[in-house]
């Protein structure tokens, strides 16, 4: 027999017909399973794999699922983490998002057989958690939201110049606004805003005024902002609808965040609508939520660019299960006691040190990320070995996560590379090794 080890490398299609690989061609499909066996058969050929052992190569190689995104365990002390999805959906939200993903009556009233409002029962859900919004209306994110009021009521909009903000990934509030065709007319100074400045920018080609919270920034020292309670009886009878951007997706007010706005203080202060994320601190989907007058929703729902921001049926089944099912789990970590981190924290170095890590629990810090609660700091537990190296780090904004955690792990506090223990190290990602049960705690 040839020595080539090119004439040794099993066939393509032989090793697809190989009944052990017939279920993961099932459930990942022939070309990503194909795509595999062609990566197998070059290591092959570079001597790498032995050729009796290609099918234990191919499956050992094969992803989880059909898609890129790994599963991975949130170890930032960042609650709500935007490079890592923002908030962890609940059982319940996963759940109903799966049932909706088939055949389903999102625009249908089985009743009558006739066409139904569209994601009713989730917009109620809404409704019902802000009881001062009349009305609400959902599209694909907050951004979203913002553009289609600034379209839909177009004109000039009043804004002051401490609240044009730049957000995630190097976009701006200005920029976005004034790529709607909308004019800005913007009041006050960057530390500075007054009544009397808004009253005197109103004129008859005034759409709305619009209030922005700077949810990833503060200002201190000389400054003056005006509330939208102080706002609302200076624009009553002038046809000005107030709209605020509150951000953060707070549902009510909160304890644990005091300085955070919400959406029912913040509609029944006297904006007309009110703007917010819906997978930030409500722990839903990703969502941009429009709550307030319905004179004023049902405009902007009957507006033609609506259609194009509209979500999906799934993202309504996960947001009607979010405000209606269980805590989800952001709030559940806003909720953790630190008296429960501690425990957990020790549980972990307890496990860490069975698997031959000298690990401790130490006292540390996270915060709520996401634009929401810039200033606050929670709270946390964070455990090292005997020699101050970083091994993992749970928080208030992690400790009421589920049970067990993942394989993988992303710290954004990586220390230096000389301090990390080998066993663990995977970049900005970090893979818990022999830890048995997947490290369920």
């Amino acid at each position: 027999m040839s020595d080539d080890p090119r004439r040794q490398v099993p066939r393509t299609d032989t090793l697809l017909a190989d009944p052990r690989l017939a279920d993961a061609e099932q459930r990942l499909g022939r070309e990503l399973v194909k795509g595999v066996v062609q990566r197998v058969q070059q290591r092959i050929r570079d001597g790498e794999v032995a050729p009796d052992t290609a099918v234990e190569a191919v499956l050992a190689s094969l992803p989880e699922s059909a898609a890129s995104l790994r599963p991975v365990l949130n170890a930032t002390g960042v609650l709500v983490h935007t490079n890592l999805g923002r908030a962890p959906l609940s059982p319940a939200a996963v759940e109903a998002m799966a049932a909706a993903a088939g055949t389903t009556d999102v625009e249908l009233d089985l009743a009558t057989g006739r066409r139904g409002p569209r994601g009713d029962a989730a917009l109620a859900a809404l409704v019902a958690a802000v009881p001062a919004a009349e009305a609400a209306l959902v599209v694909n994110n907050c951004a979203a939201a913002l553009a289609l009021v600034a379209t839909a009521l177009g004109g000039e909009l009043v804004i002051a110049r401490g609240e044009l903000v730049e957000i995630g990934d190097g976009f701006r509030i200005p920029e976005l606004l004034a790529s709607t065709g909308a004019r800005l007319r913007e009041v006050g100074t960057t530390n500075r805003v007054t009544l009397a400045d808004y009253r005197s920018a109103l004129g008859p080609d005034t759409g709305a005024v619009l209030k922005v919270h700077p949810s990833n920034f503060v200002v201190r020292g000389f400054t003056r902002s005006v509330s939208v309670a102080e706002l609302a009886p200076a624009l009553a009878g002038t046809g000005v609808p107030l709209v605020a951007d509150v951000g953060s997706g707070l549902l009510a007010p909160d304890p644990v965040l005091p300085d955070e706005p919400d959406l029912q203080s913040t509609l029944a202060a006297g904006a007309d609508l009110v703007l917010a994320s819906g997978d930030k601190l409500l722990g839903g989907p990703q969502a941009g939520l429009v709550l307030g007058r319905a004179e004023l929703v049902q405009r902007l729902r009957r507006h033609p660019l609506y259609r194009a921001l509209r979500v999906d049926k799934t993202t309504l089944a996960a947001l009607e299960a979010t405000l209606r099912g269980p805590l989800p789990p952001v709030r559940a970590m806003l909720a953790a006691d630190v008296d429960g981190l501690r425990a957990r924290a020790r549980a972990v170095a307890e496990r860490l040190a069975a698997a031959g890590l000298d690990a401790r629990a130490v006292d540390s810090e996270a915060r709520v990320g996401g634009g929401g609660a810039h200033r606050g700091i929670l709270a946390r537990r964070a455990e090292r070995d005997a020699r101050g190296r970083f091994l993992f780090h749970g928080s208030r904004s992690q400790a009421a996560r589920a049970p067990c955690m993942p394989a993988r792990t992303v710290n954004s506090r990586a220390p230096e590379p000389s301090q990390k223990p080998d066993a663990l190290r995977r970049g900005w990602a970090w893979e818990w090794v022999g830890l048995p049960g997947r490290g369920c705690v």
